[in-house]
């Protein structure tokens, strides 16, 4: 009897602590709802022969010349972030990183960079990457990570071209959604 009362008893408590265990964990990868979600403006203005003060950002490489779609050419950036579409407006963050162009017969790039916030109502960064399909209207890129505000955080930035001035001046409008949020 002393017996079955101790296996009970243990039973019990097994049972208590992976109830406890198990609802302790983040909901699942199927949330559908961000736990965050804010709309940015990324503001590209391409260096050129007279332009050193405005620049934030240079090719680094030439296109080797393989088609006419700037296929081999690398870009590094350090663009303001606003939170509207005014260049100047006071940035909430600065898109720091590189694109590539990655593909010989039409316009796709791939980018690499960190948002790095350093305002009153952020601080940390998001870490973003993945192809963008100029093409197309809108974009997906991935949030791969995050510290400060944003520690550990996953989720998807959409990329939609708002405004284009053949390669001297692009602004990006960045729908990010973070659904990994600590």
């Amino acid at each position: 009897m002393v017996c079955q009362m101790k296996s009970f008893l243990l039973l019990f408590i097994v049972l208590v602590l992976s109830k406890t265990v198990i609802s302790a964990r983040k909901p699942s990868k199927s949330q559908s709802k961000p736990c965050k979600n804010f709309v940015l403006y990324y503001h590209d203005i391409m260096f050129g022969v007279d332009d050193v003060q405005n620049a934030t950002s240079a090719a680094v490489t030439n296109p080797p010349g393989l088609g006419n779609f700037k296929f081999g050419k690398l870009v590094i950036f350090d663009d303001p972030v606003t939170i509207d579409k005014n260049y100047q407006s006071e940035p909430v963050a600065r898109a720091q990183g590189f694109y590539f162009y990655d593909m010989k017969n039409d316009y796709n790039a791939w980018f690499s960079y960190t948002l790095v916030f350093n305002s009153t109502q952020h601080k940390g960064t998001l870490n973003i990457m993945g192809a963008d399909l100029m093409m197309e209207k809108t974009r997906d890129l991935s949030v791969v990570g995050g510290t400060g505000d944003f520690f550990m955080s996953r989720g998807i930035v959409t990329f939609e071209t708002d405004t284009f001035e053949g390669a001297k001046y692009f602004r990006v409008k960045m729908d990010i959604k973070l659904y990994d949020c600590y």
